[in-house]
């Protein structure tokens, strides 16, 4: 979606100068949250979502993806794609997150682990709409540079991991809803197990680099799982050991 050129010199016209302790990105996440609201209209035939829940963008809104991202990739940090973080991995595009975010329906008192920690951007999203935010990082150099980023911004409620996030963390669940945000060549059974009933998980599934699906895994009340494919994705592949 480009604006023509003199369309954005009025846009930029109007736009209030930033004064002292102003935030100067939240027009840019401002606007990150409008495009996520289109692509969410656009791709509703796929997700069978015509909208994204409102506390999930709020909290898309709120949180400084600018912080969770390196020096280099700051002008980006809002523009609705994958951003490098290092370490091969990537941080994921705006409509992307927020729509993990919302199939795993997070409730205020939930437990929630995520797999794969990256820059910690999803852990602070998480952390803004749940009780607790488990989160496990395979690679050690991310995990502590994550813990450090969620730290500084105040969220208290999140409790990091170095590990594989094959397995799970059972010490921390059960879990009322796991993100997965790297692609996994089946749903790993720890996984399903660390799940309670009536909760759900988000992940990607696919060959790495290869077609991928995003997959909504539903566990009934009486442990029944089901799953649904909600439209094709691209994630940097799940490691660790099978």
């Amino acid at each position: 979606m480009r604006l023509d050129a003199t369309l954005s010199l009025l846009l930029l016209a109007v736009v209030p100068a930033v004064t002292f302790g102003q935030d100067p990105y939240a027009t840019e996440r401002r606007a990150m949250v409008e495009t996520i609201r289109t692509i969410a209209r656009e791709a509703a035939t796929e997700t069978g979502k015509a909208a994204i829940d409102e506390r999930v963008l709020a909290a898309m809104d709120k949180v400084p993806r600018h912080r969770f991202v390196p020096p280099g990739e700051v002008r980006a940090a809002y523009a609705n794609r994958p951003l490098a973080i290092g370490h091969g991995q990537t941080i994921s595009q705006p409509f992307i997150v927020a729509l993990m975010t919302d199939l795993a329906a997070p409730r205020a008192d939930a437990v929630v682990l995520e797999i794969g920690t990256g820059s910690g951007y999803q852990a602070a999203i998480l952390a803004e709409l749940v009780r607790t935010v488990c989160t496990i990082e395979i690679i050690a150099p991310l995990a502590r540079i994550a813990e450090q980023r969620v730290r500084a911004e105040g969220y208290a409620n999140v409790r990091t991991k170095v590990g594989d996030g094959y397995h799970g963390w059972e010490a921390c669940g059960p879990f009322d809803a796991i993100l997965v945000t790297a692609a996994a060549s089946q749903i790993p059974p720890p996984l399903v197990r660390q799940l309670k009933p009536g909760g759900r998980m988000v992940i990607p599934v696919g060959a790495p680099f290869l077609a991928q699906h995003l997959v909504l895994v539903d566990k009934a009340a009486d442990g029944t799982v089901s799953t649904r494919q909600i439209l094709p994705v691209a994630f940097v592949p799940l490691t660790g050991a099978r």
